[in-house]
């Protein structure tokens, strides 16, 4: 038994196609298709159903992946531990980040991350929380930034910073004469909101009463902030936003902006990573970067409250 043979079967898994498996691989078919063969043979056990498309793992089979794993994670991990040893700050780190974060954080740190780590590569995708997750446990990310706490077991929170919920109005709304909004005040047929799937989503309901909008239709709903704030400029209407994304809106924007009444609301902001996670040095190193650029009344939650969300 290799890790090279372990691999294969990782990406025979993963793809469901043995072909597939072997470009991924960079090998060929014969080549890939033999290793695992020759592992079976070598186990006595059939790890796939190749009767099947896409070929699936026998039962036995799933059981022998996790393991393998656990093997191949905890065997990266030897060259990890010799960079940090020798101080090399270096590597591939897989990044997942949530919509609602991406286009308002990354570019207030990607830049001088690069400039000062030119060694480290950082491939960046975007998607929901529950596909992090997912892509998480099956190894295919190393990190992801997400909004916390998630209560999931086997994986690290580590807060990075706490922003603010803001309502953000339209022009001529009744709510502008207030210099504060409650969320009691605000109505179902006049909130704008992210698709189902978003936690940001799941945040904005259960801070504006859930039960109140689960009875309602909703006229639109949005992939993104900027589709629900250019809805909210150019129709009447409410929706909200966290604090970062208040950063880049424009004067007349920014004053029909309110905070709402009392304890403010806030989301709280997180790397997240896999127990079993090696990179520790460059995690610190990107946990730094990050809250090097976010202002410092966003570093701690001394008077908000945090609205939770479900997966």
């Amino acid at each position: 038994m290799t890790i090279q043979q372990l691999e294969y079967i990782l990406a025979v898994d993963k793809l469901r196609h043995f072909g597939q498996a072997a470009e991924a691989c960079f090998v060929t078919q014969p080549t890939l298709s033999a290793q695992v063969s020759k592992l079976e043979k070598e186990l006595g056990v059939i790890l796939f159903d190749r009767s099947k498309m896409p070929v699936i793992p026998t039962e036995i089979g799933e059981r022998i992946i996790a393991q393998a794993k656990k093997v191949v994670s905890e065997s990266k991990g030897i060259f990890e531990l010799v960079a940090q040893m020798k101080g090399d700050v270096s590597g591939l780190i897989k990044m997942g980040v949530i919509p609602t974060l991406a286009p308002y954080l990354l570019p207030l740190f990607i830049q001088n991350f690069i400039q000062k780590y030119p060694r480290v590569q950082l491939q960046v995708q975007e998607m929901v929380t529950e596909d992090i997750l997912k892509k998480l446990k099956n190894d295919e990310l190393d990190i992801g930034l997400v909004v916390t706490p998630l209560h999931e077991a086997g994986i690290l929170e580590r807060p990075i910073f706490y922003e603010k919920f803001f309502a953000y109005l339209s022009t001529n709304h009744p709510l502008l004469r207030q210099a504060q909004v409650g969320a009691e005040e605000i109505l179902s047929e006049d909130l704008w909101v992210l698709q189902q799937g978003h936690c940001f989503r799941d945040q904005v309901l259960n801070l504006c009463d859930q039960n109140k909008f689960q009875r309602m239709n909703f006229h639109y709903e949005s992939g993104s902030l900027e589709g629900l704030k250019n809805m909210v400029n150019r129709y009447k209407g409410i929706t909200l936003l966290p604090e970062l994304a208040t950063e880049s809106l424009n004067d007349d924007e920014k004053k029909r902006l309110r905070p709402f009444r009392g304890e403010a609301p806030i989301r709280e902001v997180s790397i997240i990573l896999t127990r079993s996670f090696l990179k520790q040095k460059l995690v610190s190193l990107l946990f730094d970067e990050i809250r090097n650029v976010i202002p410092a009344h966003m570093l701690s939650n001394k008077e908000g409250r945090l609205v939770s969300f479900k997966l």
